[in-house]
Protein backbone atom coordinates (compact mmCIF):
# COMPACT_ATOMS: atom_id res chain seq x y z
CA UNK A 1 0.00 0.00 0.00
CA UNK A 2 1.12 3.53 -0.70
CA UNK A 3 1.43 6.26 1.89
CA UNK A 4 -2.09 7.69 2.27
CA UNK A 5 -0.52 11.10 2.96
CA UNK A 6 1.09 11.19 -0.50
CA UNK A 7 1.01 14.41 -2.52
CA UNK A 8 -0.36 12.41 -5.47
CA UNK A 9 -3.99 13.04 -6.48
CA UNK A 10 -6.32 11.32 -4.04
CA UNK A 11 -9.67 9.57 -4.40
CA UNK A 12 -12.11 8.95 -1.56
CA UNK A 13 -14.80 6.35 -2.18
CA UNK A 14 -17.59 7.43 0.16
CA UNK A 15 -19.55 4.49 1.51
CA UNK A 16 -17.17 1.90 0.07
CA UNK A 17 -19.05 -1.25 -0.92
CA UNK A 18 -22.11 -3.05 0.30
CA UNK A 19 -21.39 -6.56 1.53
CA UNK A 20 -22.91 -8.29 -1.52
CA UNK A 21 -21.08 -9.59 -4.62
CA UNK A 22 -22.35 -6.82 -6.90
CA UNK A 23 -21.40 -4.07 -4.44
CA UNK A 24 -17.92 -5.48 -3.92
CA UNK A 25 -17.32 -5.83 -7.67
CA UNK A 26 -18.34 -2.23 -8.34
CA UNK A 27 -16.16 -0.84 -5.55
CA UNK A 28 -13.18 -3.00 -6.52
CA UNK A 29 -13.39 -1.74 -10.10
CA UNK A 30 -13.80 1.86 -8.95
CA UNK A 31 -10.70 1.65 -6.76
CA UNK A 32 -8.64 -0.36 -9.25
CA UNK A 33 -9.36 2.12 -12.03
CA UNK A 34 -8.28 4.91 -9.70
CA UNK A 35 -5.04 3.17 -8.76
CA UNK A 36 -4.31 2.56 -12.45
CA UNK A 37 -4.39 6.35 -12.88
CA UNK A 38 -1.98 6.97 -10.02
CA UNK A 39 -4.61 8.01 -7.48
CA UNK A 40 -4.08 7.37 -3.80
CA UNK A 41 -7.25 5.61 -2.68
CA UNK A 42 -9.30 6.08 0.49
CA UNK A 43 -12.66 4.58 1.41
CA UNK A 44 -15.16 5.27 4.16
CA UNK A 45 -17.80 2.85 5.36
CA UNK A 46 -19.61 1.60 8.40
CA UNK A 47 -17.33 -0.37 10.70
CA UNK A 48 -19.02 -3.74 10.25
CA UNK A 49 -19.08 -3.42 6.47
CA UNK A 50 -15.39 -2.51 6.32
CA UNK A 51 -14.67 -5.81 8.05
CA UNK A 52 -17.03 -7.70 5.73
CA UNK A 53 -15.47 -6.37 2.48
CA UNK A 54 -11.74 -7.18 2.68
CA UNK A 55 -11.29 -7.20 -1.11
CA UNK A 56 -12.22 -3.52 -1.15
CA UNK A 57 -9.97 -2.71 1.80
CA UNK A 58 -7.03 -4.36 0.07
CA UNK A 59 -7.26 -1.83 -2.78
CA UNK A 60 -7.69 1.18 -0.50
CA UNK A 61 -4.58 2.91 0.81
CA UNK A 62 -6.65 4.00 3.81
CA UNK A 63 -10.01 2.89 5.20
CA UNK A 64 -12.01 5.04 7.61
CA UNK A 65 -14.94 4.00 9.83
CA UNK A 66 -17.39 6.78 8.93
CA UNK A 67 -21.15 6.20 8.68
CA UNK A 68 -22.27 7.39 5.24
CA UNK A 69 -25.90 7.23 6.35
CA UNK A 70 -25.14 10.31 8.47
CA UNK A 71 -23.99 12.79 5.81
CA UNK A 72 -23.11 15.52 8.31
CA UNK A 73 -20.67 13.15 10.01
CA UNK A 74 -19.05 12.34 6.67
CA UNK A 75 -18.66 16.05 5.91
CA UNK A 76 -17.21 16.74 9.38
CA UNK A 77 -14.71 13.88 8.92
CA UNK A 78 -13.65 15.29 5.54
CA UNK A 79 -13.13 18.76 7.02
CA UNK A 80 -10.99 17.33 9.83
CA UNK A 81 -8.86 15.42 7.35
CA UNK A 82 -8.47 18.51 5.16
CA UNK A 83 -7.44 20.59 8.21
CA UNK A 84 -4.80 17.95 8.97
CA UNK A 85 -3.33 18.39 5.48
CA UNK A 86 -5.11 15.58 3.62
CA UNK A 87 -6.15 16.43 0.07
CA UNK A 88 -9.14 14.85 -1.69
CA UNK A 89 -9.12 15.56 -5.42
CA UNK A 90 -11.84 13.10 -6.44
CA UNK A 91 -14.91 12.19 -4.37
CA UNK A 92 -17.09 9.34 -5.58
CA UNK A 93 -19.87 7.17 -4.19
CA UNK A 94 -21.16 4.02 -5.88
CA UNK A 95 -23.91 3.14 -3.39
CA UNK A 96 -27.40 4.60 -3.56
CA UNK A 97 -27.61 5.47 0.12
CA UNK A 98 -24.16 7.11 0.06
CA UNK A 99 -24.99 9.77 -2.52
CA UNK A 100 -25.96 12.57 -0.13
CA UNK A 101 -22.82 11.95 1.94
CA UNK A 102 -20.76 11.93 -1.26
CA UNK A 103 -22.09 15.35 -2.23
CA UNK A 104 -21.56 16.70 1.29
CA UNK A 105 -17.95 15.46 1.40
CA UNK A 106 -17.17 17.01 -1.99
CA UNK A 107 -18.65 20.34 -0.86
CA UNK A 108 -16.72 20.20 2.43
CA UNK A 109 -13.34 19.81 0.74
CA UNK A 110 -14.01 21.90 -2.37
CA UNK A 111 -13.83 18.96 -4.78
CA UNK A 112 -16.07 18.59 -7.86
CA UNK A 113 -19.46 17.15 -6.99
CA UNK A 114 -23.20 17.52 -7.22
CA UNK A 115 -25.00 20.14 -5.10
CA UNK A 116 -26.15 18.36 -1.92
CA UNK A 117 -29.67 19.77 -2.20
CA UNK A 118 -29.99 18.45 -5.76
CA UNK A 119 -28.96 15.00 -4.56
CA UNK A 120 -31.45 15.14 -1.69
CA UNK A 121 -34.16 15.92 -4.23
CA UNK A 122 -33.45 12.93 -6.45
CA UNK A 123 -33.01 10.63 -3.45
CA UNK A 124 -36.65 11.27 -2.48
CA UNK A 125 -38.94 9.95 -5.19
CA UNK A 126 -41.81 12.36 -4.53
CA UNK A 127 -39.54 15.43 -4.46
CA UNK A 128 -37.94 14.34 -7.71
CA UNK A 129 -41.33 13.80 -9.34
CA UNK A 130 -42.42 17.28 -8.23
CA UNK A 131 -39.23 18.93 -9.46
CA UNK A 132 -39.45 17.24 -12.86
CA UNK A 133 -43.11 18.09 -13.19
CA UNK A 134 -42.49 21.75 -12.35
CA UNK A 135 -39.75 21.81 -15.00
CA UNK A 136 -42.20 20.61 -17.64
CA UNK A 137 -41.27 16.93 -17.91
CA UNK A 138 -43.95 14.24 -18.22
CA UNK A 139 -44.62 12.60 -14.86
CA UNK A 140 -47.33 10.29 -13.57
CA UNK A 141 -49.68 11.71 -10.95
CA UNK A 142 -48.06 10.98 -7.58
CA UNK A 143 -48.96 11.44 -3.91
CA UNK A 144 -46.89 11.08 -0.73
CA UNK A 145 -49.26 9.31 1.66
CA UNK A 146 -49.08 8.83 5.41
CA UNK A 147 -51.85 6.28 5.84
CA UNK A 148 -54.31 4.07 4.01
CA UNK A 149 -57.01 6.75 4.00
CA UNK A 150 -54.81 9.24 2.15
CA UNK A 151 -53.89 6.58 -0.38
CA UNK A 152 -57.54 5.66 -0.92
CA UNK A 153 -58.36 9.32 -1.51
CA UNK A 154 -55.65 9.54 -4.18
CA UNK A 155 -57.04 6.45 -5.94
CA UNK A 156 -60.51 8.02 -5.95
CA UNK A 157 -59.22 11.10 -7.78
CA UNK A 158 -56.98 9.39 -10.35
CA UNK A 159 -57.08 6.73 -13.03
CA UNK A 160 -55.69 3.27 -12.33
CA UNK A 161 -53.86 1.05 -12.29
CA UNK A 162 -51.50 2.43 -9.64
CA UNK A 163 -48.17 1.64 -8.02
CA UNK A 164 -47.51 1.65 -4.28
CA UNK A 165 -43.84 2.02 -3.31
CA UNK A 166 -41.59 3.12 -0.44
CA UNK A 167 -40.46 6.73 -0.49
CA UNK A 168 -36.80 5.79 -0.15
CA UNK A 169 -35.81 2.24 -1.08
CA UNK A 170 -34.14 0.29 -3.86
CA UNK A 171 -34.14 -3.11 -5.52
CA UNK A 172 -37.93 -2.97 -6.08
CA UNK A 173 -38.46 -3.71 -2.38
CA UNK A 174 -42.09 -3.19 -1.41
CA UNK A 175 -43.22 -2.06 -4.87
CA UNK A 176 -46.71 -3.33 -5.75
CA UNK A 177 -49.11 -2.77 -8.61
CA UNK A 178 -52.71 -2.07 -7.61
CA UNK A 179 -55.34 -2.72 -10.28
CA UNK A 180 -58.40 -1.94 -8.17
CA UNK A 181 -59.06 -0.07 -4.89
CA UNK A 182 -59.74 -3.37 -3.15
CA UNK A 183 -56.07 -4.33 -3.57
CA UNK A 184 -54.74 -1.19 -1.89
CA UNK A 185 -54.70 -2.38 1.73
CA UNK A 186 -52.62 -5.46 0.90
CA UNK A 187 -50.14 -3.35 -1.07
CA UNK A 188 -49.70 -0.91 1.82
CA UNK A 189 -49.28 -3.81 4.25
CA UNK A 190 -46.49 -5.19 2.02
CA UNK A 191 -44.35 -2.05 2.38
CA UNK A 192 -40.99 -2.83 4.03
CA UNK A 193 -41.43 -0.47 6.95
CA UNK A 194 -43.53 2.28 8.57
CA UNK A 195 -43.55 5.89 7.46
CA UNK A 196 -44.73 7.84 4.42
CA UNK A 197 -45.06 5.99 1.13
CA UNK A 198 -45.84 6.84 -2.47
CA UNK A 199 -48.83 6.04 -4.61
CA UNK A 200 -48.62 6.97 -8.27
CA UNK A 201 -50.37 6.22 -11.53
CA UNK A 202 -48.99 3.21 -13.38
CA UNK A 203 -47.14 4.18 -16.57
CA UNK A 204 -48.06 2.09 -19.60
CA UNK A 205 -45.07 1.89 -21.92
CA UNK A 206 -41.78 0.15 -22.62
CA UNK A 207 -39.27 0.62 -19.82
CA UNK A 208 -35.59 1.43 -20.29
CA UNK A 209 -32.72 2.88 -18.33
CA UNK A 210 -30.24 5.45 -19.58
CA UNK A 211 -26.59 5.13 -18.53
CA UNK A 212 -24.04 7.90 -18.65
CA UNK A 213 -21.40 10.15 -17.18
CA UNK A 214 -20.98 13.88 -16.71
CA UNK A 215 -18.04 15.26 -18.69
CA UNK A 216 -17.17 18.89 -18.12
CA UNK A 217 -20.40 19.21 -16.14
CA UNK A 218 -22.53 18.08 -19.08
CA UNK A 219 -24.40 14.75 -19.25
CA UNK A 220 -22.97 12.30 -21.81
CA UNK A 221 -25.22 9.31 -22.50
CA UNK A 222 -23.23 6.12 -23.04
CA UNK A 223 -26.05 3.67 -23.71
CA UNK A 224 -29.73 2.93 -23.34
CA UNK A 225 -30.53 -0.37 -21.61
CA UNK A 226 -33.59 -2.52 -22.29
CA UNK A 227 -35.09 -4.27 -19.30
CA UNK A 228 -37.44 -7.19 -18.80
CA UNK A 229 -39.46 -7.61 -15.62
CA UNK A 230 -40.64 -10.72 -13.83
CA UNK A 231 -44.36 -10.56 -14.54
CA UNK A 232 -46.33 -9.30 -12.63
CA UNK A 233 -43.53 -7.97 -10.41
CA UNK A 234 -41.29 -4.93 -10.77
CA UNK A 235 -38.18 -7.05 -10.20
CA UNK A 236 -35.87 -7.26 -13.21
CA UNK A 237 -35.53 -10.60 -15.02
CA UNK A 238 -32.76 -9.26 -17.26
CA UNK A 239 -31.21 -6.41 -19.20
CA UNK A 240 -29.83 -5.96 -22.72
CA UNK A 241 -27.30 -3.23 -23.59
CA UNK A 242 -27.49 -1.37 -25.84
CA UNK A 243 -31.25 -1.65 -26.21
CA UNK A 244 -32.07 -3.01 -29.70
CA UNK A 245 -34.22 -0.03 -30.66
CA UNK A 246 -34.10 2.41 -33.61
CA UNK A 247 -31.70 5.35 -33.39
CA UNK A 248 -34.51 7.95 -33.17
CA UNK A 249 -35.93 6.19 -30.09
CA UNK A 250 -32.52 6.10 -28.45
CA UNK A 251 -31.96 9.77 -29.27
CA UNK A 252 -35.33 10.71 -27.77
CA UNK A 253 -34.54 8.89 -24.51
CA UNK A 254 -31.05 10.41 -24.36
CA UNK A 255 -32.26 13.95 -25.02
CA UNK A 256 -35.05 13.83 -22.43
CA UNK A 257 -32.71 12.35 -19.82
CA UNK A 258 -29.98 14.92 -20.45
CA UNK A 259 -32.43 17.79 -20.23
CA UNK A 260 -33.87 16.45 -16.97
CA UNK A 261 -30.46 16.04 -15.34
CA UNK A 262 -29.63 19.65 -16.16
CA UNK A 263 -33.00 20.86 -14.88
CA UNK A 264 -32.37 19.05 -11.58
CA UNK A 265 -29.03 20.84 -11.17
CA UNK A 266 -26.89 17.68 -11.47
CA UNK A 267 -23.43 17.96 -12.99
CA UNK A 268 -21.01 15.33 -11.72
CA UNK A 269 -20.18 11.64 -11.72
CA UNK A 270 -22.27 8.85 -13.20
CA UNK A 271 -26.00 8.61 -13.79
CA UNK A 272 -28.62 5.90 -14.23
CA UNK A 273 -32.09 7.15 -15.13
CA UNK A 274 -35.20 5.02 -15.62
CA UNK A 275 -37.70 6.00 -18.31
CA UNK A 276 -40.61 4.72 -20.35
CA UNK A 277 -41.42 5.27 -24.00
CA UNK A 278 -45.18 5.79 -24.21
CA UNK A 279 -47.64 6.89 -26.87
CA UNK A 280 -47.39 10.40 -25.40
CA UNK A 281 -43.58 10.45 -25.42
CA UNK A 282 -40.85 9.74 -22.87
CA UNK A 283 -41.93 9.59 -19.22
CA UNK A 284 -39.05 9.82 -16.76
CA UNK A 285 -38.85 7.52 -13.77
CA UNK A 286 -36.31 7.42 -10.97
CA UNK A 287 -33.06 9.39 -11.25
CA UNK A 288 -29.84 8.06 -9.73
CA UNK A 289 -26.46 9.82 -9.56
CA UNK A 290 -24.50 6.58 -9.61
CA UNK A 291 -23.81 3.71 -11.97
CA UNK A 292 -26.65 1.33 -12.76
CA UNK A 293 -27.02 -1.79 -10.63
CA UNK A 294 -27.72 -5.34 -11.82
CA UNK A 295 -24.22 -5.67 -13.35
CA UNK A 296 -24.90 -2.90 -15.87
CA UNK A 297 -21.33 -1.65 -15.32
CA UNK A 298 -20.07 -4.97 -16.76
CA UNK A 299 -22.49 -4.75 -19.69
CA UNK A 300 -21.27 -1.23 -20.48
CA UNK A 301 -17.61 -2.12 -20.31
CA UNK A 302 -18.10 -4.99 -22.75
CA UNK A 303 -20.35 -3.08 -25.16
CA UNK A 304 -17.88 -0.17 -25.35
CA UNK A 305 -14.44 -1.79 -25.86
CA UNK A 306 -11.74 -0.26 -23.68
CA UNK A 307 -14.19 1.63 -21.47
CA UNK A 308 -13.29 2.07 -17.82
CA UNK A 309 -16.52 3.54 -16.48
CA UNK A 310 -15.22 4.95 -13.19
CA UNK A 311 -11.98 5.99 -14.87
CA UNK A 312 -14.01 8.38 -17.02
CA UNK A 313 -14.99 10.30 -13.89
CA UNK A 314 -11.40 10.47 -12.68
CA UNK A 315 -10.03 11.54 -16.08
CA UNK A 316 -12.65 14.29 -16.28
CA UNK A 317 -11.82 15.64 -12.81
CA UNK A 318 -8.08 15.49 -13.45
CA UNK A 319 -8.38 17.24 -16.82
CA UNK A 320 -7.03 14.29 -18.77
CA UNK A 321 -7.91 13.83 -22.43
CA UNK A 322 -11.04 11.78 -23.14
CA UNK A 323 -11.72 10.65 -26.71
CA UNK A 324 -15.50 10.90 -26.76
CA UNK A 325 -15.67 9.42 -30.26
CA UNK A 326 -14.79 6.06 -28.69
CA UNK A 327 -17.61 6.19 -26.12
CA UNK A 328 -20.05 4.37 -28.39
CA UNK A 329 -21.29 0.78 -28.00
CA UNK A 330 -19.99 -1.48 -30.78
CA UNK A 331 -20.90 -4.82 -29.17
CA UNK A 332 -23.77 -6.22 -27.16
CA UNK A 333 -24.13 -7.59 -23.64
CA UNK A 334 -26.95 -9.01 -21.54
CA UNK A 335 -27.72 -10.33 -18.08
CA UNK A 336 -30.34 -12.84 -16.97
CA UNK A 337 -31.24 -13.50 -13.35
CA UNK A 338 -31.96 -16.90 -11.86
CA UNK A 339 -35.15 -17.68 -9.98
CA UNK A 340 -36.81 -20.87 -8.75
CA UNK A 341 -40.30 -21.71 -7.51
CA UNK A 342 -40.82 -21.64 -3.73
CA UNK A 343 -39.92 -24.79 -1.85
CA UNK A 344 -36.93 -26.79 -0.66
CA UNK A 345 -34.15 -27.00 -3.24
CA UNK A 346 -32.99 -30.55 -3.94
CA UNK A 347 -30.47 -29.98 -6.75
CA UNK A 348 -29.12 -27.45 -9.26
CA UNK A 349 -28.51 -28.94 -12.70
CA UNK A 350 -26.57 -27.57 -15.65
CA UNK A 351 -24.70 -24.84 -13.77
CA UNK A 352 -21.12 -25.96 -14.41
CA UNK A 353 -21.67 -26.15 -18.17
CA UNK A 354 -23.37 -22.75 -18.23
CA UNK A 355 -20.65 -21.03 -16.18
CA UNK A 356 -17.98 -22.41 -18.56
CA UNK A 357 -19.64 -20.99 -21.71
CA UNK A 358 -17.16 -18.80 -23.64
CA UNK A 359 -19.59 -15.87 -23.87
CA UNK A 360 -19.95 -15.60 -20.07
CA UNK A 361 -18.40 -12.48 -18.55
CA UNK A 362 -19.62 -13.20 -15.03
CA UNK A 363 -21.77 -15.91 -13.48
CA UNK A 364 -22.96 -16.59 -9.95
CA UNK A 365 -25.38 -19.10 -8.50
CA UNK A 366 -26.16 -18.70 -4.80
CA UNK A 367 -28.59 -21.62 -4.68
CA UNK A 368 -27.49 -24.71 -2.73
CA UNK A 369 -29.30 -27.98 -2.12
CA UNK A 370 -31.27 -27.89 1.10
CA UNK A 371 -32.13 -24.19 0.85
CA UNK A 372 -35.69 -23.11 1.51
CA UNK A 373 -36.61 -20.78 -1.31
CA UNK A 374 -39.40 -18.27 -0.88
CA UNK A 375 -41.27 -16.16 -3.43
CA UNK A 376 -39.45 -13.37 -5.27
CA UNK A 377 -40.43 -10.03 -3.73
CA UNK A 378 -37.39 -7.89 -4.53
CA UNK A 379 -34.04 -8.14 -6.31
CA UNK A 380 -32.34 -9.73 -3.31
CA UNK A 381 -34.59 -12.80 -3.70
CA UNK A 382 -33.05 -13.72 -7.04
CA UNK A 383 -30.66 -16.69 -6.92
CA UNK A 384 -27.86 -15.44 -9.14
CA UNK A 385 -27.06 -14.04 -12.54
CA UNK A 386 -25.47 -14.85 -15.89
CA UNK A 387 -23.76 -11.96 -17.70
CA UNK A 388 -22.74 -12.53 -21.33
CA UNK A 389 -21.06 -10.57 -24.09
CA UNK A 390 -21.53 -10.98 -27.83
CA UNK A 391 -21.15 -9.14 -31.10
CA UNK A 392 -24.65 -7.64 -31.05
CA UNK A 393 -27.33 -6.98 -28.43
CA UNK A 394 -29.71 -9.51 -29.95
CA UNK A 395 -27.03 -12.20 -29.94
CA UNK A 396 -26.19 -11.44 -26.32
CA UNK A 397 -29.86 -11.54 -25.30
CA UNK A 398 -30.39 -14.88 -27.03
CA UNK A 399 -27.32 -16.46 -25.43
CA UNK A 400 -28.21 -15.18 -21.97
CA UNK A 401 -31.78 -16.47 -22.24
CA UNK A 402 -30.55 -19.87 -23.50
CA UNK A 403 -28.03 -20.23 -20.71
CA UNK A 404 -30.48 -19.21 -18.01
CA UNK A 405 -32.93 -21.78 -19.39
CA UNK A 406 -30.25 -24.48 -19.20
CA UNK A 407 -30.05 -24.13 -15.40
CA UNK A 408 -32.77 -26.13 -13.71
CA UNK A 409 -33.77 -26.28 -10.07
CA UNK A 410 -35.16 -29.52 -8.69
CA UNK A 411 -37.55 -28.77 -5.85
CA UNK A 412 -38.96 -31.03 -3.16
Amino acid sequence: MRDARSADPTLVLVGGAGAIPLGVDVAVQALAQGRARGLVTHQTNQTATLAATPAVGWLADASWPVDFERPAESAAWARRRAAAGQRFDVVLGVREYAQVATAEVAAAVGAPGNPPEAVRTVRNKDLCRAALGEAGFRQPACRLCHDLAEAAGFLARTTGPWVVKPRDAMGSAGVCRVSAPGELAAAVAALPGPGPFLVEEFVTGIEFSVEGVFLGGEPRVLAVTAKELLDPLFVEAGHVLPAPIPDPARAELAAETSAALKALGLRYGLFHVEAWRTTAGVVLGEVHVRNGGDWIHVLLQHAIPGLELFGLVYDDVLGRRIDESRLVPTRGAAVRFLTAPPGRLVAVRGWDEVAAHPAVLHARCAAEPGMEIGPVRDSQDRLGEIVVGAGTPRQAAAIARELAGAVTFAMA
